[in-house]
């Protein structure tokens, strides 16, 4: 270090100096804010805080329904529980000071208020069940909705807040009846493609005077799959091809000729409707006639014209919105993976949960 320093002292000794009147160097380009950021979050994460509560939430078990009991609930009195206290201490000091009676009744009657307070906040969290329910796909930086709910199987419960661990500001809070249930909501941004885990949620309470805080720490075992983000502008479709394959040719009422039934496509005609077969056996399907053609689209990997794998799976995402808006039967084509040609919502989000979930674990 020592070397280091010296080094440094005599290259600044060997600078030249700068002349009068001359131009003032340029200041040296700031960091990025990419690593600004990155170097924060660094910081953040081997912090002992962080790592501490990291520790903890690792030996909590992962289940989608959580059960509030005795051994899962922490209390803590709140700022305002500190506060109460102290003047509890201070009208106690002052009755014992003026030997009044009424500061004795007063003080010892707060304290007990303080203790009810204590045990109606503990049991406002006792006995509830959370649930979350399965959580659906979404694009790469788009809110995914987490559904958590909330059974209450004794009297009504005031003041429930939810809230992932790390976002003590994005807090839902809600009342449950008697006996019923309540849905909250939360939301989680998946930055990249690919698996993500729920976050840790807490589930906390003041009531009914603030002094005290009870909450409970949850790790559930859901995921979201985030599906990558589709190219825009996306370019223009490949050109489809027409499916080979015979069908048995029937003879239609009206002397026209049709190929048979198929399930019922978006932008089929009510005329291309079997009516008769929808109200037999509740099944909607069409009349394919002999002069239409299903069209066939294969989306393939080797057909994107980019480089990198992220665009390649971000053009192809495209290209998927793009045939079930146009009602293009198509299929996909990825390395050492194939999707058969199909249409509907089904298969799209078959189609983008195997983009999503391509070359990752």
């Amino acid at each position: 270090m020592a070397r280091i320093a010296r080094m440094g002292s005599t290259i600044g000794t060997r600078a030249a100096p700068a002349q009068r009147g001359a131009p003032a160097a340029p200041a040296a380009p700031a960091a990025p804010a990419a690593s600004a950021e990155r170097a924060g979050d660094e910081a953040r994460r081997f912090a002992p805080r962080e790592r501490l509560r990291r520790w903890w939430q690792a030996r909590l078990p992962r289940t989608d329904t959580w059960v509030l009991g005795q051994r899962n609930i922490y209390i803590l009195p709140t700022r305002a529980g500190f506060a109460f206290l102290l003047t509890l201490v201070v009208m106690l000091v002052a009755a014992i000071n003026y030997q009044l009676n009424l500061g004795y009744a007063l003080t010892f009657l707060l304290a007990g208020a303080g203790l009810v307070s204590m045990h109606l906040t503990h049991g406002n969290l006792r006995g509830l069940t959370l649930h979350l329910k399965p959580v659906a796909s979404v694009f790469a930086g788009e809110p995914a909705r987490l559904e958590v709910v909330l059974t209450n199987p004794a009297r009504a419960r005031h003041g429930l807040g939810l809230r992932p661990d790390a976002a003590a500001e994005a807090t839902a809070w809600c009342d449950v009846d008697a006996g019923g249930q309540q849905t909250t909501q939360l939301t989680l941004v998946p930055p990249v493609r690919g698996w993500h885990d729920v976050p840790t949620l807490v589930v906390q309470t003041r009531f009914p005077f603030g002094l005290f805080r009870a909450w409970s720490v949850w790790r559930p075992a859901g995921r979201v799959l985030a599906w990558p983000r589709p190219e825009s502008p996306a370019p223009a479709l490949p050109a489809p091809l027409a499916a080979s394959g015979g069908r048995t040719r029937h003879q239609r009422s009206d002397g026209g000729e049709f190929d048979g039934v198929r399930p019922w496509r978006r932008g089929d005609t009510m005329r291309q409707v079997v009516w008769k077969k929808l109200a037999r056996a509740n099944e909607l399907v069409s009349r394919e006639t002999a002069g239409s053609e299903r069209s066939e689209l294969w989306l393939d990997w080797t057909d994107t014209g980019i480089a990198g794998t992220e665009a390649r799976l971000s053009r192809l995402a495209a290209w998927v919105e793009s045939a079930e808006r146009t009602g293009i039967a198509c299929g996909l084509r990825l390395p050492g993976q194939e999707l058969a040609p199909g249409s509907g919502e089904a298969h799209r989000r078959a189609a983008l949960d195997r983009l999503a979930a391509w070359g990752t674990r």
